[in-house]
């Protein structure tokens, strides 16, 4: 027995020292939200009060458009996902996007609920708080969730949907991001709320290309910056602990608006049979497979996977 308890103190001792050495070779403070403005906030950037968070989002493009084109965007990413999308979209539409509460700019939820009818009500404050009643409404992964629970839950606001690469069905990846993973281990996951090596970032993005030579290092940068805003570890770890693997096929049957299914061939996170299966299940859904593309088709091909939504918001219904 005292063996034993002297073999958990030395464990507990190399641990410790463990800890301390990669807390000073990849320990980072939390950055303040006024350090990050300057980078990341630029016009046409504004911050909206929600529930007691600072919402940073961006409203561009052509102010007549009553029916805006609203875009989330994915777990651990930023509004500046679409970026390319937005800069081509706002010649001809309104088109309004947000850091997610937990991500970005906007930072977590006060009271750490990163339940989907969460986000949902989020979202109609959101669009309730700009004066817009109807929208085009589209997101990658999380955001893609987001979007069609939405409509769901509101389809008077919904126009249309575009779904990229969505959450939604219980899930086997093929492979998953190296933060998502440690985010999701006790223990593991309180010491990534401090200690976060940009290497690690830098592999979880390479995760969702399908070629990681596209990954920049200006895109790296601003996932890892991003990512040390203040309380956004904290909100990755409440945000995978909320993860339920849940069948929701009854209700992505009951949305009846028009949806373009857009899905990179080569997702490892959520593999193209989810796309198969959006598709089968939404009774009005157009499906688009990118080929040599990832998780975030918008950002890793933006010009192919633009092609085939600016051709969905021209059709007439």
């Amino acid at each position: 027995m005292k063996l034993l308890i002297s073999i958990i103190k030395i464990l507990a001792a190399v641990l410790g020292v463990l800890v301390i050495l990669l807390s000073l070779l990849f320990g980072y403070r939390d950055l303040p939200v006024k350090a990050l403005m300057a980078s990341y906030a630029q016009a046409p950037s504004a911050f909206l009060s929600i529930d007691g968070m600072e919402v940073h989002y961006r409203d561009q493009g052509n102010s007549k458009d009553s029916i805006p084109v609203v875009l989330l965007h994915g777990t651990g990413a930023s509004l500046h996902t679409f970026d390319t999308w937005s800069n081509e979209l706002q010649n001809e539409y309104r088109i309004i996007r947000m850091d997610l509460p937990g991500f970005g700019l906007t930072g977590p939820f006060p009271d750490r609920n990163y339940s989907m009818d969460h986000y949902v009500d989020f979202i109609e404050k959101f669009l309730t708080s700009l004066g817009i009643s109807q929208c085009i409404l589209g997101g990658n992964s999380l955001g893609g969730a987001i979007s069609w629970q939405f409509a769901v839950k509101n389809p008077g606001m919904v126009n249309k949907l575009i779904l990229i690469d969505a959450a939604g069905y219980p899930l086997e990846s093929e492979s998953v991001p190296l933060a998502f993973k440690i985010a999701r281990i006790p223990v593991l996951n309180k010491v990534l709320t401090f200690i976060t090596p940009r290497g690690m970032v830098r592999s979880s993005v390479e995760n969702v290309y399908a070629d990681p030579s596209k990954v920049a290092e200006s895109i790296v940068e601003r996932y890892f910056k991003l990512t040390l805003r203040e309380g956004n570890r904290q909100a990755l770890v409440d945000r995978m602990a909320e993860d339920a693997q849940t069948d929701n096929t009854d209700l992505v049957k009951s949305i009846l608006q028009p949806t373009l299914v857009l899905w990179g061939e080569k997702d490892l996170l959520i593999p193209v049979s989810y796309a198969q299966r959006f598709h089968r299940d939404l009774p009005e859904s157009r499906l688009v497979i990118l080929k040599n593309t990832g998780h975030v088709p918008m950002e890793e091909s933006p010009e192919e996977s633009l092609a085939p939504v600016l051709e969905f918001l021209k059709v007439t219904h």
